[in-house]
């Protein structure tokens, strides 16, 4: 009686893990075991995938690596993408989510068209925005010209590659940052607004003084989600340009170098040493916003 109880509360505690398995067994293969590869592929030199030789243990790769120019120039292109297409996006989408949310008539018809492009494959839309940039007959210069703008070769001069990869960056996130955000408006309690308007409130007071710092919680959340997606811009790139980091390879970015060196130059130590600073780059900057966030919750922000 005593080893059969033994052997059930054994069972009991067994049992959760057992459910759990096949996940974790999933996540072992093809999660922790390449980050762990990758880490330890971008300390070894001269590492050769198909004989599986390398030199040695050592920094030669990261030496290499951070002092590429095109590595560099994909540091600095991809930062600059994170900082205007992150805060720009979060800002419309705010706009747009508090707008949908006010249940005007026909905003169910607004919600279907912006949502769209969520279901729309990125390299498709990419191709349908290198029509839009074409210098002669895009659509986006002849509005311009409209205002008198001479036209602007968007997509095959090197001065206007990273603005018409930040624009079509931003118009490509907006849809799950607003859907993101609108969910967070539908969760505010609305005994807060029906208060401010008996109090005379007037919309502007409400919004930045209700809705903002209610939904902050959201938006810090949107604001890392994003942080992530645009630091590993690549997808976006690919059709706007042909195939090529920007019209005189000016427009290389982090992920783009990891391919370039992986595909193109078969040197897999230094791809997984750029993905590894990238790694430590995303860390950096999400950090960075976690500890803003406590600070405005302690500032009583929340």
């Amino acid at each position: 009686m005593k080893y059969s109880q033994k052997r059930h509360d054994l069972f009991t505690k067994i049992e959760p893990w057992l459910y759990l398995a096949p996940f974790l067994i999933f996540i072992l293969v093809f999660t922790l075991y390449p980050v762990i590869n990758v880490f330890i592929i971008s300390f070894k030199e001269n590492y050769s995938h198909l004989r599986k030789t390398f030199d040695g243990f050592n920094f030669e790769n990261y030496k290499y690596v951070l002092t590429d120019e095109k590595f560099r120039s994909g540091m600095r292109n991809t930062v600059l993408y994170v900082i205007f297409v992150v805060p720009i996006s979060t800002c419309i989408s705010i706009l747009f989510a508090n707008l949908l949310n006010q249940k005007l008539k026909g905003s169910a018809i607004f919600q279907t068209a912006f949502f769209m492009p969520m279901v729309t494959s990125v390299t498709a839309v990419g191709l349908i925005w290198r029509l839009m940039y074409n210098q002669n007959y895009g659509i986006i210069n002849f509005v311009l010209s409209k205002f008198g703008i001479e036209k602007i070769g968007w997509v095959v001069e090197s001065k206007w590659s990273l603005m018409a990869l930040i624009i079509f960056g931003i118009w490509n996130i907006l849809p799950f940052t607003i859907i993101l955000l609108l969910s967070g408006l539908q969760n505010i309690n609305e005994m807060y607004y029906t208060a401010a308007k008996v109090d005379g409130a007037k919309a502007s007071k409400i919004f930045f003084r209700i809705t903002v710092p209610l939904l902050s919680p959201t938006i810090f959340l949107v604001c890392i989600i994003n942080t992530i997606s645009c630091f590993k811009v690549f997808s976006e790139l690919y059709p706007l340009f042909n195939g090529k980091p920007g019209p005189y390879f000016n427009l290389y970015t982090v992920v783009y170098y990891i391919r370039y060196a992986m595909v193109e130059k078969r040197k897999y130590g230094y791809a997984a040493a750029a993905a590894v600073i990238l790694f430590l780059c995303v860390m950096i900057f999400t950090l960075l916003q976690l500890q803003l966030k406590k600070r405005m919750a302690k500032k009583g922000i929340k």
